[in-house]
């Protein structure tokens, strides 16, 4: 047995084995909705441009609710706010089906995926908020944290691998609206069976009230103690932010960049697979992330992806065949996962542990901000100047991200302090 398995083994046994099931089930509508409510709205309204309208909305709903639900679940614990959001959202997905299907109009059905964006449950880093609790509650060592994050990161990757092929399947075999409704399903399923899971206890709420046994006089409080002081947010976690949301950028620019190539070497439906394979390779390399030696702290790891971006998003300026571009995407993939994951250890060392949920929600949603914003002026850009036009802004968003790693200070700081559910001694959360 490899010291990667173990350690692996070691993440599945914090929460058992039905905890990263219904994860994932529960995070794939994420990656379906936005793909499928493109495909379902274009073929519906006939309009690329009102497909388009939606999916911004989508991505901008998402964008500015994630760090709100983050925060309700950091106040009020994971269970009733992902319970309200997964059927909330199942909802809000269904009535976008129904009216693409009865072709409304571009408004009310940007609205409507707006409310749908923004009622995402943000399955993915509540998981990895659940899963560190449950780390640091059972005494964990900052080797197997940054482990379950790296399987964190690998089941998102698959997810957005699998999702649009998923979406893509159904809609060669039956409709668009099938997709979604599937997503739908899986939101209300598996979204609630993640939100029951028994581990959702392992993090109390901050907002939950404190009673005092005794009043002074012998009867019990009927006044809550008084909540702590809200602890400051480090500089530098608005700084990883940042990178995040260029890392957005560049998987945005990508998917410009590659759709433009495919559809001028007259091989469209490409563009997919294409994008499907730099995903596979960055769940590979999000797994061999647990390989690396612990005496390689966050800091480097941060630079040293920042770097392997550039090296490897330089050649896609130059790639004119389909086998060169397949080439260049798949070894670019490589160094998505180690950027992504590095952050979401670097954050979870520096915020307190009562904003954990909101601060991981909020490098998720930076991710989609970026993404679209990027989509938005790139697609526009390969447009007018061709694929290497999108690429260079993707080439652009890691220098960006390098400079950031080189000049953020204050990333070695110890893990924040834990809540006390997080620091009761170890023992099944099952």
């Amino acid at each position: 047995m490899t010291a990667a398995t173990a350690a692996f083994r070691r993440v599945l046994a914090l929460g058992g084995p039905m905890l990263p099931v219904v994860s994932f089930l529960g995070r794939l509508p994420t990656a379906m909705c936005q793909f499928g409510s493109l495909l379902l709205v274009a073929e519906t309204s006939g309009s690329p441009a009102t497909a388009g309208l939606v999916g911004g909305a989508l991505a901008a709903g998402q964008t500015v609710g994630g760090p709100l639900l983050g925060r309700l679940a950091d106040r009020h614990g994971q269970r009733p706010v992902v319970l309200a959001a997964c059927w909330f959202d199942a909802l809000a997905v269904t009535a976008l089906v129904s009216a693409a299907l009865a072709r409304t109009g571009a408004l009310p059905l940007a609205l409507i995926a707006l409310l749908a964006g923004a009622g995402v449950p943000q399955i993915g880093p509540l998981a990895r908020t659940r899963l560190v609790a449950l780390a640091r509650r059972a005494r964990a060592d900052d080797r197997l944290v940054h482990t379950a994050l790296s399987f964190e990161g690998t089941l998102d990757e698959v997810s957005f691998v699998l999702g649009p092929a998923l979406v893509g399947l159904s809609a060669t075999v039956a409709h668009p609206a099938a997709a979604l409704a599937l997503a739908a399903l899986l939101l209300v399923v598996c979204g609630s069976a993640f939100a029951l899971h028994p581990t959702a206890a392992a993090l109390r709420p901050t907002g939950a009230p404190s009673w005092p046994a005794r009043t002074p006089d012998g009867r019990r409080g009927r006044r809550p103690a008084a909540r702590p002081a809200r602890a400051r947010m480090p500089r530098a976690v608005h700084t990883m932010r940042a990178s995040m949301a260029l890392q957005g950028a560049l998987f945005g620019a990508c998917q410009s960049g590659i759709t433009a190539l495919t559809a001028d070497l007259h091989q469209p439906a490409q563009a997919g697979l294409v994008y499907a394979a730099m995903g596979v390779m960055s769940a590979v390399a999000g797994l061999a992330l647990a390989l690396v030696p612990a005496r390689i702290g966050l800091p480097a790891r941060w630079r040293a992806a920042a770097v392997a971006l550039i090296v490897l998003s330089v050649p896609l300026l130059f790639v004119r065949s389909l086998g060169a571009l397949y080439l260049a995407v798949v070894v670019l993939g490589a160094a998505f996962a180690p950027h992504l994951i590095t952050l979401f250890g670097l954050t979870e060392r520096l915020v307190p542990a009562g904003r954990l949920a909101a601060s991981m929600a909020f490098l998720t949603s930076a991710i989609v901000g970026g993404q679209a914003l990027s989509l938005a002026a790139s697609g526009r850009l390969a447009e007018a100047h061709g694929p290497s036009a999108a690429f260079a802004v993707a080439v652009g968003a890691a220098v960006l991200i390098l400079v950031l790693a080189l000049t953020t200070r204050g990333t070695d700081r110890p893990s924040a302090a834990l809540t006390p559910a997080a620091a009761a001694p170890a023992g099944s959360a099952r």
